[in-house]
C-alpha cells in the first residue's frame, strides 16, 4: 500500500511540475516585461526577462510547491519576485497596477492555451498510450493550476497582485496604510492555508473559471 502511495505521489508531482513551473515563471516574467515597456529596465538589466527557471527559483517557494503538490488539494508556491522600480514610470501608481495585473492575466492566458491544446490533443489522440495520457493530464492540471495562480494572486492581500490593483483605486493615505500590511502577508497566507480557509476562499471562483473555460472547448471537468 505504501509503495502505491509513493508511486501516485511521484506521478502527480511529475505531471503538474512543468505546467505549474511554466505558469509561475511566466507570471514573474510578465511583471518584468510590462515594467520594461512602461520605462523600468530593472528586471531586464538583472536578467529576469527569461524563461530559464534558475534566476527565478525561490528555494522555500519551490519546497512549498513540491509539498503541496504531493499532498494534493490546492497547489501553492512562488518564485523570486521580479524587481520593479516605480520611479521610472510616468505614473507610478498606475504603472504598479498594470505591472501587478500582468501576472494573473498571463496565467489566465496560459490556462486558455492549455485548454485549447487539450482539446486538440483529445481530438487527435484521445489519451491512447502512456505518453498521450501524460500530456493530457499535464494540460488538464496545467489549466487548473494556472487558473488557481490567477485567482490566488488576485486576492487583495499584500503583497499579492490583487492588493496593488486595489491600492490604485484607494485614496493615497488609505493605500499607504493598506500596503503596510505587506510585511505580514506571507504569514496571513500560510495561516489561511493551514486553517483550510484558502481553499474555501478560492475553490468556488476557481471552479467557476474552469467550468467557463472548459465549456468554451467542450471539455469535461
Amino acid at each position: 500500500m505504501m509503495e502505491f502511495d509513493i508511486f501516485a505521489t511521484v506521478q502527480r508531482v511529475s505531471v503538474i511540475f512543468i505546467p505549474a513551473l511554466l505558469g509561475i515563471i511566466l507570471h514573474e516574467v510578465a511583471h518584468g516585461w510590462v515594467a520594461d515597456r512602461l520605462g523600468d529596465p530593472t528586471a531586464r538589466f538583472m536578467g529576469r526577462l527569461t524563461i530559464n527557471p534558475l534566476p527565478h527559483i525561490d528555494p522555500l517557494g519551490l519546497a512549498v510547491f513540491v509539498l503541496t503538490s504531493a499532498l494534493g488539494g490546492f497547489v501553492f508556491g512562488w518564485a523570486r519576485p521580479v524587481p520593479v522600480n516605480p520611479r521610472h514610470f510616468r505614473n507610478p501608481a498606475k504603472g504598479m497596477m498594470l505591472v501587478a495585473l500582468a501576472g494573473p492575466v498571463t496565467n489566465l492566458l496560459l490556462a486558455l492555451v492549455m485548454a485549447l491544446l487539450l482539446r486538440v490533443v483529445l481530438e487527435v489522440n484521445p489519451a491512447d498510450g502512456p505518453v498521450a495520457e501524460f500530456v493530457v493530464r499535464a494540460l488538464y492540471y496545467g489549466a487548473g493550476i494556472n487558473v488557481g495562480l490567477a485567482c490566488l494572486n488576485l486576492l487583495p492581500i499584500p503583497p499579492l497582485d490583487g492588493s496593488r490593483v486595489l491600492a490604485y483605486f484607494l485614496p493615497f493615505n488609505v493605500a499607504v496604510r493598506y500596503m503596510s500590511v505587506e510585511r505580514y502577508g506571507m504569514v496571513i497566507l500560510i495561516g489561511l492555508m493551514a486553517l483550510g480557509l484558502l481553499d474555501k476562499l478560492l475553490l468556488p471562483l476557481m471552479l467557476w473559471c474552469l467550468r467557463t473555460l472548459f465549456s468554451l472547448f467542450g471539455l469535461p471537468m
